[in-house]
């Protein structure tokens, strides 16, 4: 097979109905601007805020979305605790115990390449699962013969996504970071090929805490009273990321933020 230029979209944290919304409007018009051979997306939160289920993880798929990748919420919603092993292309985090149900990375064939998608979730601020850097060894172990691996590097703290960036740098064709839902502009090549960006955003309101309505999060900072979030109205950002990958050595050529919004 001639040499070729494999196109990766990955769209951030999906926030509640307004972040879908967003992706519905969106995405599909950047499927066809700039021809992604692969969309991959992180749908933890797309579930009112909180989790995912199956029939948004559908939906998702149904605008655009192949993969739907997730993190720390990705159990919130308790039905789909049963849903995720029936579905296809869905992730929850790699390092999870080996007994959570799901899976962390799929092999997808597409355009005439096989690609290895994972899942990672970071341990620092976060509940303390296994060893992320270990899990990602294990997945790349498993799959020695894909040269084109994208990592979604679930996490808070932005040293140990920058870490994991360092650690599968040319090993990797991408590593990019999710959780905050605050874009970083840190968006680069690694030098042996690996294209990195420490947080790439999320589709959510943009005048909110992080999607969330922001009284309501005020008020648990001024109050240390804990209360029910919800998430905010108004103007939705839409961040993504499109990563350019030799499909020949599967390492990137190129890491370009795409930033919309949506009323």
């Amino acid at each position: 097979m001639a040499d070729r230029n494999f196109k990766i979209l990955f769209v951030a944290d999906v926030v509640g109905h307004p972040g879908r919304d967003a992706v519905k409007a969106i995405l599909p018009g950047l499927k066809k601007e700039f021809e992604p051979d692969l969309t991959v997306v992180n749908g933890e939160n797309a579930a009112g805020g909180f989790g995912l289920t199956a029939k948004i993880a559908g939906e998702l798929k149904s605008h655009g979305a192949e993969v739907i990748t997730s993190g720390n919420h990705v159990f919130a919603q308790k039905e789909f605790v049963g849903e995720l092993p029936g579905l296809e292309r869905v992730l929850r985090p790699a390092n999870y115990p080996p007994r959570a149900p799901g899976q962390g990375s799929c092999v997808v064939e597409v355009s005439g390449q096989k690609v290895l998608v994972m899942n990672i979730i970071g341990r620092i601020f976060l509940d303390s699962l296994d060893d992320p850097f270990r899990a990602a060894d294990a997945i790349l172990a498993a799959n020695p013969d894909v040269r084109i691996v994208f990592c979604d590097m679930h996490a808070e703290a932005t040293s140990e996504k920058t870490a994991m960036g360092w650690y599968l740098d040319g090993r990797a064709s991408a590593v990019v970071g999710t959780h905050t839902h605050i874009p970083t502009a840190d968006a680069r090549i690694l030098p042996k090929g690996t294209a990195y960006v420490t947080d790439v955003g999320m589709v959510g309101p943009r005048d909110g805490c992080i999607g969330m309505d922001k009284d309501i999060v005020l008020q648990r900072f001024l109050t240390g009273v804990p209360n029910r979030f919800a998430v905010a109205s108004g103007l939705v950002t839409f961040n993504s990321v499109l990563v350019n990958i030799d499909a020949s050595t599967g390492r990137a050529t190129s890491i370009q933020r795409i930033d919309r919004e949506h009323v």
